[in-house]
């Protein structure tokens, strides 16, 4: 029997679970942050405003940080590729309602804040079980080129999804995006049914929630450079926000001339994602978290470029620059959690990570106003520029983040992580990487 010319193409370390995970990731991003586009418009359509948009979107944020650790804790207990058709279905469903309350016109702003929650909640329990699932269908050797064309993959739907999103906004309505949405949603969740797990042995059963999270704490807490950059990112993230949700549209407002120019610069910050993502799959840093720190300084250029006002091609530059410079952090992140963390705890380490990044970004976007208010935009943007570099600057300070290095191009020693053999389309066995 011939293999079909496509599969031929693909990568020799791309197994089944890899290739449908990030097919499957590819569906939902092109749903998905059309959907973002539509939930808004869909609000403002009902007569909302922009009080009320916010609201929709802190709906889904906050179950999003309260669930992440439950969400942890459960991926790790159970098949990680149940955990997120389940969390699909539950994000179909919700789409699909909120859809058809739109499209008839009953869409009341408690229900779209309730269907938020569950696309929030869905999404709590989708992350740390999907990250782990990606962590271990490759092998420690391939791991930084697979997550590198991963992301890649999954940045360019990003930017298709949003530029194609708008589009059908203004031409079908929002409605029928988040019909689509819903549709993706389901489309993707059948893809991620189908992964192949029969390699996978069965987890040995813990002791309770309550203890398996404090295990997943003792992992966090008993490696520097991990809560180290988490609480980087914890202040990044939320400054971040702050800057590019909340100050940004105003600036372009202002200064800029509108929408258009604030459009095309965050394209340019989705284009650097790809192109650095691209850069990552050529590229293996052998200092991991040294290289993917410092390339996290670039960062607070667009936030500086919006202090200023700067012209609208600097700020397309320097978001461009910082798309590309955070890409490089994320595989090298990636990386170092394929490389260290002991495969039957990626889940639990992924919540408290996925937690920390992003418990400070409902606070940062209630209290960007009020620092506006109290200091003036541009002393707000400079601020949020120092403290990006203030923390970027800290973790420096942690020795294991200046010479922890990749391993996968050494010699290691028999029984540690990532040695033992095994299929690249099968979640690792219990204990092991790859």
């Amino acid at each position: 029997m011939t293999t079909p010319a496509a599969f031929r193409r693909r990568p020799a370390w791309a197994g089944r679970n890899y290739t449908m995970l990030t097919a499957a990731a590819v569906v939902t991003n092109l749903g998905s942050h059309g959907a973002l586009i539509a939930a808004a418009f869909a609000v403002l359509e009902s007569g909302g405003d922009g009080g009320d948009v916010g609201l929709v979107a802190a709906a889904r944020t906050l179950p999003l940080v309260l669930f992440l650790l439950i969400g942890g804790a459960v991926a790790d207990r159970l098949p990680r590729h149940r955990v997120m058709v389940a969390a699909n279905a539950l994000n179909c469903v919700s789409q699909a309602v909120f859809a058809v309350l739109v499209l008839t016109g009953e869409a009341r702003l408690w229900q779209m804040m309730m269907l938020s929650a569950l696309g929030g909640t869905g999404q709590a329990f989708f992350n740390p079980a999907a990250e782990g699932m990606l962590l271990s269908s490759v092998t420690a050797e391939q791991a930084g080129r697979a997550f590198a064309l991963f992301r890649f993959a999954s940045q360019g739907a990003t930017m298709t999804g949003a530029a194609v999103g708008g589009a059908l906004v203004a031409v079908i309505g929002p409605g029928w995006v988040l019909a689509v949405d819903a549709a993706a949603f389901a489309i993707a969740g059948a893809m991620r049914a189908f992964l192949d797990v029969s390699h996978i042995p069965d987890r040995e059963p813990g002791h309770g929630m309550l203890a398996d999270l404090r295990d997943g704490w003792r992992e966090f807490v008993g490696r520097p450079w991990l809560w180290a950059i988490v609480v980087q990112f914890s202040l990044v993230n939320a400054v971040i926000v702050a800057a590019d949700a909340v100050y940004g549209p105003q600036v372009a407002r202002d200064h800029l001339g509108g929408a258009g120019p604030w459009g095309l610069a965050l394209a340019l910050f989705g284009a650097g994602n790809a192109v650095g993502a691209l850069l990552m799959t050529r590229w293996k840093p052998r200092r991991l978290l040294l290289v993917g720190v410092l390339c996290v300084f670039p960062f607070a250029l667009p936030s500086a470029a919006l202090a200023v006002p700067a012209p609208v091609v600097v700020l397309c530059v320097t978001m461009f620059v910082a798309g590309m410079s955070i890409e490089v952090f994320g595989v090298s992140w990636m990386t170092a959690l394929h490389q260290e963390i002991p495969e039957e705890k990626l889940s639990r380490v992924s919540a408290y990570d996925w937690f920390g990044s992003v418990s400070m970004v409902p606070l940062a976007a209630a209290l960007a106003g009020p620092a506006e208010s109290a200091f003036g935009r541009p002393a707000a943007l400079w601020g949020c520029a120092g403290l990006c570099v203030a923390a970027t600057a800290a973790v420096l300070c942690i020795r294991d983040v200046r010479t922890l290095t990749l391993r996968s191009a050494q010699p290691v020693a028999k029984g540690e992580p990532g040695t033992e053999p095994g299929s690249a389309d099968a979640e690792g066995a219990v204990g092991r990487l790859g």
